[in-house]
């Protein structure tokens, strides 16, 4: 049973370091990118188009990095814990 919860929280902690390189792969190649694309927005024509892979991109980021770093303020993991326990409980399932 020790190896099995070892095990367990050995694949949960290695899932989250994983999640949090691949966020900031993801931060760096945001600035990298968008800045490239406004520079070329800037010399090619005069509406501003690169605003909206800017927010878009920035808007999944910004969830990216809420799940990397388990930041959830709406129906969070304490809230599906809660959740389970009392349908556990009335046994509703």
């Amino acid at each position: 049973m020790k190896n099995q919860d070892q095990d367990i929280r050995y694949q949960r902690a290695t899932r989250r370091v994983k999640d949090i390189k691949d966020f900031y792969a993801s931060l760096l190649a945001y600035c990298i990118i968008i800045p490239l694309l406004t520079y070329i927005n800037w010399r090619t024509t005069s509406i501003t188009w690169a605003i909206f892979p800017a927010i878009g991109w920035g808007i999944g980021l910004i969830f990216h990095g809420m799940n990397a770093f388990n930041f959830h303020p709406f129906l969070g993991r304490d809230w599906e814990e809660r959740k389970m326990r009392e349908f556990l409980d009335k046994d509703v399932l």
